[in-house]
C-alpha cells in the first residue's frame, strides 16, 4: 500500500494537476449550471475532463467556464437500458472541446450541424448535460 510521505505537499483540486474544481454551493444561477472545461496553459488546447493535454501532454491546465453554445457533431438513438428511446450526441462547444450529452427535441429532428445551447435541465439518470436546439428543428424533405 502506498502512503505519501509527510514532506510531500499534496496538490489541491483545480491546481496544476489539472483536476476540475469541485462544485461550490455558493455558486448560483448561470454559473452553477455552466460546463467547466480545461485549457492547456502551454498550447491553448481546450478539453473536457482530462488530466493531461492531448496535444502537448502538458499537465498545467486551467479551469474555465463555457458560454454554453455548440454544434451537434454526431447524434444517435439508443434503445438499450432505457424504458424509452433517447438520443446520445457529441456536441462540439464554441470553445473547441467536445462533450457527450443529450439534445431535447424529436429524435428524428436532431442532425449533425444543428446549433444547440446548454439547458438548465440535467439528465437525472446519467448526469450528462442536456442541450436544446437553437434553430427550428423542421427541415425540408430531401
Amino acid at each position: 500500500m502506498y502512503h505519501p510521505s509527510a514532506s510531500v505537499t499534496r496538490q489541491s483540486a483545480g491546481s496544476v494537476a489539472g483536476l476540475l474544481e469541485p462544485r461550490r454551493p455558493e455558486l448560483r444561477g448561470a454559473d452553477a449550471e455552466a460546463i467547466h472545461f480545461q485549457r492547456c496553459t502551454w498550447c491553448g488546447t481546450a478539453m473536457y475532463h482530462r488530466l493531461l493535454c492531448p496535444v502537448c501532454q502538458g499537465s498545467e491546465l486551467r479551469t474555465e467556464r463555457s458560454e454554453g453554445t455548440g454544434t451537434v457533431r454526431h447524434s444517435t438513438v439508443v434503445h438499450r437500458n432505457t424504458p424509452a428511446a433517447r438520443n446520445v450526441s457529441l456536441i462540439e462547444m464554441a470553445e473547441g472541446f467536445v462533450v457527450r450529452g443529450r439534445v431535447m427535441g424529436p429524435l428524428i429532428g436532431i442532425h449533425s450541424g444543428d446549433r444547440v445551447r446548454l439547458s438548465t435541465v440535467k439528465d437525472p439518470v446519467r448526469g450528462e448535460p442536456v442541450f436544446q436546439l437553437l434553430d427550428e428543428p423542421y427541415r425540408a424533405w430531401s
